[in-house]
């Protein structure tokens, strides 16, 4: 169970990483959150491709990954939009 934690968390700051190298321009959101984004959406991600039929295939599940980035950069795309309509 530890290990879940983890691996979701190491997860999470790669995809939320990645999101925010996709996008351009600077995101004004923080670490933390972009860890969080990133977990929420690898995590939304895996539920899709499992639903879709894409996950647990032998080797890398592209189809799953790639489904998790899409979402991270929505993520971070919409938290980076609240972010700025919070600064006065």
């Amino acid at each position: 169970m530890l290990g879940s934690i983890i691996a979701a968390i190491i997860i999470g700051a790669v995809i939320g990483a990645l999101a925010r190298l996709i996008l351009p321009g600077r995101q004004n959101i923080s670490v933390g959150m972009t860890v969080i984004v990133g977990i929420v959406a690898a995590l939304i991600g895996t539920a899709i491709a499992a639903a879709l039929g894409l996950a647990d295939t032998p080797g890398i599940d592209w189809w799953e990954h790639l489904i998790q980035l899409a979402l991270a950069v929505i993520g971070v795309l919409a938290v980076a939009q609240m972010q700025l309509r919070k600064s006065p």
